[in-house]
């Protein structure tokens, strides 16, 4: 699979994310708040929305789609998935939902693009560690007018992107020994 390809892979993927968050996060949990998200456990007493854990992902992939296809791409993924983040999301989660994907997928890129250069998998523990606190925040204060589950969206967060670093990882020596035998070739 070329790189280009992968990158259109992770596209995809970074899109699916958006739907299985607000999917998840209606009907997936070990309690589920009467006219609010259900709830997983995190870490022992720590409960989140289960959508957390396809925001996380989502932070990851947007960095991989910015590195296979570029900045351009990146950005439109990001208001793409703004567009369909409002367009999916349960009626009185639209508003969080979208705002609270625009503002931390902008700040994931903000802290990605001059990092990348330095090393794939910092830039992408670095610019997701950010993206998942906006997006925590702003999401939890226009959702439900408080911030009593940050500290597990934080976490549930933190987990999918911990998780997703190996593959970075993976990818990245890969594509330093892509690079090696083309300059060998």
């Amino acid at each position: 699979m070329t790189p280009r390809q992968q990158g259109f892979l992770f596209l995809a993927g970074f899109a699916l994310c958006i739907p299985a968050a607000n999917w998840l996060i209606g009907n997936v949990g070990t309690y589920c708040v009467p006219q609010g998200p259900c709830l997983i456990p995190v870490a022992p007493g720590i409960m989140a929305p289960s959508g957390v854990l396809m925001i996380g992902l989502a932070l990851v992939l947007r960095d991989l789609v910015q590195r296979r296809l570029g900045v351009s791409w990146g950005f439109g993924a990001i208001l793409a998935g703004t567009a369909l983040s409002a367009l999916v999301a349960p009626p009185s989660l639209v508003l969080a939902s979208a705002v609270a994907f625009l503002l931390s997928e902008t700040a994931d890129m903000a802290v990605y693009t001059p990092l990348q250069r330095r090393g794939l998998v910092r830039a992408v523990l670095a610019s997701s560690l950010v993206g998942l606190v906006i997006d925590s925040a702003i999401f939890l204060w226009l959702a439900f007018g408080n911030l009593d589950l940050l500290p597990g969206q934080v976490l549930g967060k933190l987990w999918m992107v911990l998780a997703a670093l190996p593959l970075v990882h993976w990818l990245r020596r890969r594509d330093t020994a892509r690079r090696l035998a083309q300059g060998l070739a």
